[in-house]
């Protein structure tokens, strides 16, 4: 991403005055009209959160690098759609700044992409987009707010920011596609096949279209690394009920995970990752059966199965694996476990050696964003099965914890010191299992509002932490429970509650979560299902403040059972202290402070025997102090 920023800063505005050049050249369709508005999005070809450098479009044409956000591009403005952990970054970032404006999402009064084309194009305009790059369920309302507008919107399968892009447009990634055994799986590859073959019976279809990389990888029982950060690789998979078609680049997997392939009952037919689209074209014309395609997948491949054809037969819900996936099976919920355990001892030995450099000004060099960051993922790379970050460090002091999703660079780079908020969110990918935790420190006095604020955050986490729900709820209820002692001095945060996470997958991961915004394919909170916990607090210019643990949804014991409906509750597997001398305890009920002191007692007692000998003497020091009860 780096190399993207750079490019944009160095000519942004030549970038934006030659795809305006194309929009004017190209024909669209029957038309015989240029473009004159084009919408550049933030995915892939398969819809992706985080993006291989080849599919970074909107990043090169826009220069704002956050994970999520859309472009719109006209003959004389450019405006960009993000959300609220984005705004201040966009800021910092689009270039040049004064050709850009940021539309803040969520906020009252911003339109949506939809409805501003609709009002402020020319009549009879014609909008654009790749069809490849944009989920079925966004093309469908801004085509439907387009048409009635009296506007055209069509696909360009000629991506013009890749022509902008040129022979500088870095190349398709081809990594090695491994094997993920089944001590890690806890199901084979055949057993998920069959699932999911059940799952197609019940629904009356006959074919299964599998877009989403995680899933993919889930599926199959396999991993790869096309993607930073992310163990995932470029394929599809087509299921039928005799048959799996696997589209991937064969020279990528390694002879051991094509043995596992058969050695967990399944031999699929293999084929060249392009042709996805010309095999579902030929199925969908000569197959009785009804198609199931998730309405995540990309407009160009519903196309394929059929979409505005004449008895056109889609089941366009999230696929069985999305669910499948996000549940997990107890041989998964010990690994996940494990691997939270030993991302404990890398943060432990992480925040006690930088409690040390901070406060020792021994003479050394002053620690850094950047060099802490990678101080920490040394630790991490000491434990067992670890393969790699899960996602890019955002290791923050200041004013550069108000940035939601900030990532120190060379240029930003700070000193960790004694005045200012440190916040560190970060995670690993272990064989085993993911993870993602955030802690705040402050190695000096914070003010009577910076505490506070601190406290009202832990408040926060420690009521969803403590929650007690009926099965099944959706997650979007519970989200006030975070918020509720921000909300009553007049605070929030602008970013989601909880997002689901993965098991050596992608560490954001669906189809649930806990936002004031309803996740549209949320199925609800179920056991098994393995949930971030990260309320926090930002000041613009001046810190920020998050706490995230990770915590999996377990049976919750009650008195009673309404209608014989079950519990539920969470258990927290992130094992790290929290600062407790930042909290004003008379902010705090007795039953919050008996929460923390249980923590972390849990904490201490898990963690100590890991940290044993004398080059871990420093680490199991701090911990002793950092875990010590609070009293009133």
């Amino acid at each position: 991403m780096t190399g993207i920023k750079e490019m944009a800063g160095k000519n942004g505005a030549a970038k934006l005055s030659r795809l305006r050049d194309l929009m004017k050249t190209v024909v669209v369709g029957t038309t015989g009209k240029g473009v004159d508005a084009y919408i550049v999005g933030s995915e892939d070809a398969h819809q992706s959160e985080y993006l291989a450098e080849k599919d970074q479009r909107r990043a090169f044409i826009s220069g704002f690098a956050g994970s999520a956000g859309t472009a719109i591009i006209t003959s004389d403005k450019a405006l960009l759609w993000t959300d609220g952990r984005y705004f201040a970054q966009a800021l910092k970032e689009l270039d040049p700044p004064e050709a850009w404006t940021l539309m803040k999402e969520g906020v009252t009064g911003t339109p949506t992409q939809a409805s501003w084309l609709a009002s402020n194009l020319s009549p009879k305009s014609v909008v654009a987009a790749d069809p490849n790059l944009m989920s079925n369920s966004a093309w469908a309302p801004i085509y439907a707010s387009l048409i009635a507008a009296g506007h055209n919107f069509v696909p360009l399968e000629k991506n013009l920011v890749d022509l902008v892009w040129g022979k500088d447009r870095p190349g398709s990634p081809s990594h090695k596609i491994v094997a993920q055994p089944l001590k890690y799986t806890g199901k084979t590859a055949g057993e998920k096949i069959e699932l999911c073959r059940e799952a197609m019976r019940t629904e009356g279809v006959s074919t299964l279209v599998v877009t989403a990389l995680d899933e993919v990888a889930y599926l199959l029982n396999l991993r790869g690394s096309d993607i930073a950060y992310n163990p995932v690789f470029f394929a599809y998979v087509v299921v039928t009920m005799e048959e799996v078609h696997f589209f991937v680049e064969q020279s990528n997997l390694t002879d051991e995970a094509r043995q596992q392939l058969k050695d967990e009952g399944v031999d699929p037919n293999y084929h060249p990752y392009e042709e996805v689209d010309v095999y579902l074209k030929e199925r969908s014309s000569t197959s009785e059966g009804k198609t199931w395609i998730s309405d995540s997948s990309s407009y160009a491949l519903h196309v394929s199965c059929g979409a505005g054809e004449v008895n056109c037969k889609r089941h366009t819900n999230i696929t069985p694996i999305c669910v499948m996936k996000a549940i997990k099976n107890p041989v998964e919920i010990e690994g996940m476990k494990k691997a939270h355990l030993k991302d404990a001892v890398a943060l432990v030995k992480y925040l006690a050696w930088l409690d040390d450099k901070v406060k020792s000004r021994n003479g050394e060099p002053p620690v850094t964003e950047l060099s802490g960051s990678a101080q920490l993922e040394k630790f991490r790379a000491e434990q067992e099965d670890f393969v790699g970050p899960s996602f890019n460090t955002i290791s923050a002091v200041g004013a550069h914890g108000a940035i939601i999703h900030y990532a120190p660079t060379p240029e930003t780079d700070a000193v960790i010191n004694d005045h200012e908020f440190y916040l560190c969110d970060s995670g690993g990918q272990y064989r085993d299992g993911t993870t993602d935790v955030t802690r705040t420190v402050h190695y000096g006095v914070p003010s009577a509002f910076e505490r506070e604020c601190f406290t009202r955050v832990f408040k926060g986490q420690c009521a969803l932490a403590k929650a007690i729900f009926p099965t099944m709820i959706k997650g979007n209820y519970l989200d006030i429970l975070a918020r509720k002692s921000l909300w009553e001095v007049g605070l929030d945060y602008l970013h989601g509650t909880a997002h689901g996470v993965g098991a050596f997958l992608n560490v954001h991961e669906g189809p649930m979560g806990i936002s004031w915004r309803p996740h549209p394919h949320d199925p609800g909170l179920q056991v098994g299902m393995f949930l971030s916990n990260e309320p926090g607090y930002y000041e613009d210019d001046k810190f920020g403040i998050r706490l995230e643990d990770i915590e999996v949804v377990v049976e919750a014991a009650t008195p009673y059972n309404y209608k014989s409906r079950s519990s539920l509750t969470f258990q927290c597997v992130t094992l790290v202290p929290i600062q407790s001398n930042l909290l004003d305890l008379s902010l705090l009920t007795d039953s919050e402070i008996e929460y923390l002191n249980r923590y972390h007692a849990e904490v201490l007692e898990k963690v100590s025997p890991l940290l044993q000998g004398e080059e871990n003497l420093q680490a199991l020091t701090w911990l002793k102090r950092e875990t010590l009860p609070i009293f009133r």
